[in-house]
C-alpha cells in the first residue's frame, strides 16, 4: 500500500484537499492500494516514519530545508508540490508522482526530492504527474 502524507503550515488547506482525494480513493475502490492523510508540517515528524512519502505544500519551500536537517536520521522522501498541481490535487497524477518519487529517493537520496528540471517548485507549471507530463 502506498501511503501518502500531506502537509501544510497549519494542516489546513492540505485537509480540505485530502478530504476530496478520500472521497476518490473510496470512489474508485482504492482503499487498499493508497492510504493519504494530512498533517500540520510543524508537526510531521511525529507521525512521518508511517508513510512512504510527505508532500509538502509550496509555500513550506523555505521551511522544508531546516526541517530536513532537524530530521535528517528519520526523514522520508520529502517533495514540493508543484501549486497547481496542489490546488487541483488529482488522485491519479498524486500517486503517480509519489511511485516516482519513492524510486526516485530510493536511486539519488535527495532530499527534497524534486524532478529534472524542477529545482524552482514555484516555476513548475504542471498540473499533472511528472511522468504524464514527460511521455
Amino acid at each position: 500500500m502506498l501511503k501518502i502524507l500531506i502537509c501544510c503550515g497549519g494542516g489546513f488547506s492540505s485537509s480540505a484537499m485530502v478530504t476530496k482525494v478520500k472521497k476518490e480513493i473510496v470512489e474508485k475502490h482504492l482503499e487498499d492500494k493508497v492510504m493519504i492523510d494530512f498533517y500540520p508540517f510543524t508537526l510531521a515528524n511525529e507521525i512521518m516514519s508511517k508513510y512512504d512519502v510527505l508532500m509538502a505544500c509550496p509555500h513550506l519551500r523555505y521551511g522544508v530545508p531546516q526541517f530536513i536537517k532537524a530530521y535528517e536520521k528519520e526523514c522520508i522522501p520529502i517533495y514540493l508540490l508543484p501549486p497547481k498541481m496542489y490546488g487541483t490535487m488529482n488522485l491519479e497524477d498524486i500517486m503517480e508522482d509519489a511511485e516516482d518519487i519513492i524510486a526516485g529517493f530510493k536511486e539519488t537520496k535527495m532530499n527534497p526530492f524534486h524532478f529534472p528540471g524542477e529545482d524552482n517548485v514555484l516555476k513548475v507549471r504542471r498540473i499533472h504527474s511528472y511522468r504524464r507530463e514527460h511521455q
